[in-house]
């Protein structure tokens, strides 16, 4: 397409709207630590693990930290988010992992709760070999039961896209349809595009027609307000090939278009927009890949 239409959801030349772009960043010292790097390389958003994300459960906060994060986060106004640990599994058909996805789960939201964060990424989980249906009826009756438990919290649940490797649910819109219209209070909720993983899903993202098409699918589906964060990741392997693997920014098979795209579709301009690409102590590879993301705006 050379020309575009008067729908077209490109930015005009000149529009310079405020972005929240960052990068997933360490803790480790603290959950302040964590905004504090960010805000060192010039991120305005900012995702970080809430407790170790290799483990069930963490010691609770302390609340002279939870002071440090809340006085940053409200000085440098940079947005932040949290991913969940990976252990946890709503969609687990093992009682003793299911519980325990639970309690896990619960903990975190607690925590998000605790420092003003607003939503905390999610992978929708896997099935184990039960089925796509019946791992999407535990995915909600999960989340059901989350959200009973937390009621007046104010933090949502972001769902994750994710590349359809193995038995994980998430690799098709239809996935995140189901469980936001059996969910009663879908407002608890929310979508978060990974880049990598859905072009990885057969999303085609890369050209501009597939990129329209895969828009217009996700709007009809899940619909664009239920969109909350984007984590901008390359893919080191080829279009839908259902493998999870990140790779920096125009180095991978989706180049730069689709992050271009991206950043110039205005109905985006207002989604944080995280990294999660390998990186150094230094954190000078998430320098590198936000200064080719800035590069991009048009």
């Amino acid at each position: 397409m050379s020309e575009r239409s008067k729908n077209s959801p490109h930015l005009k030349r000149g529009d310079s709207p405020p972005r929240f772009l960052g990068a997933h960043m360490s803790v480790a010292g603290g959950v302040d630590k964590g905004l504090e790097r960010a805000i060192s390389i010039g991120c305005t958003a900012v995702q970080i693990f809430v407790k170790n994300n290799n483990q069930w459960f963490g010691k609770k906060l302390d609340p002279e930290e939870v002071q440090r994060f809340r006085k940053i986060q409200k000085e440098s106004a940079i947005f932040v988010f949290a991913h969940a640990g990976y252990l946890i599994n709503l969609a687990s058909s093992n009682e003793e992992n299911y519980k325990k996805s639970i309690a896990s789960i619960l903990d975190e939201l607690n925590r998000c709760e605790e420092l003003g964060i607003p939503f905390l990424v999610l992978h929708p989980g896997s099935h184990l070999g039960a089925g796509r249906e019946e791992g999407l009826k535990i995915v909600v009756q999960s989340i059901r039961k989350i959200i009973a438990e937390t009621k007046g919290f104010k933090v949502r649940i972001s769902l994750e896209t994710t590349a359809g490797q193995g038995n994980s649910l998430g690799s098709k819109f239809e996935d995140f349809q189901y469980i936001l219209n059996e969910i009663a209070t879908p407002h608890r909720l929310g979508v978060c595009f990974d880049t990598c993983h859905s072009y990885s899903a057969g999303y085609d993202i890369k050209s501009e027609e597939g990129y329209l098409a895969t828009w217009n699918e996700f709007d009809k589906l899940i619909g664009i307000d239920n969109l909350l964060a984007f984590h901008l990741n390359d893919s080191m392997k080829e279009f839908n090939s259902h493998k999870d693997r990140h790779e920096h920014i125009g180095k991978g098979s989706l180049g730069t278009e689709a992050f271009s795209h991206l950043l110039n579709d205005k109905r985006f301009i207002s989604k944080p927009m995280v990294l999660e690409t390998p990186k150094g102590s230094d954190m000078k590879e998430d320098v590198i890949n936000l200064e080719l993301l800035k590069s991009l705006i048009k």
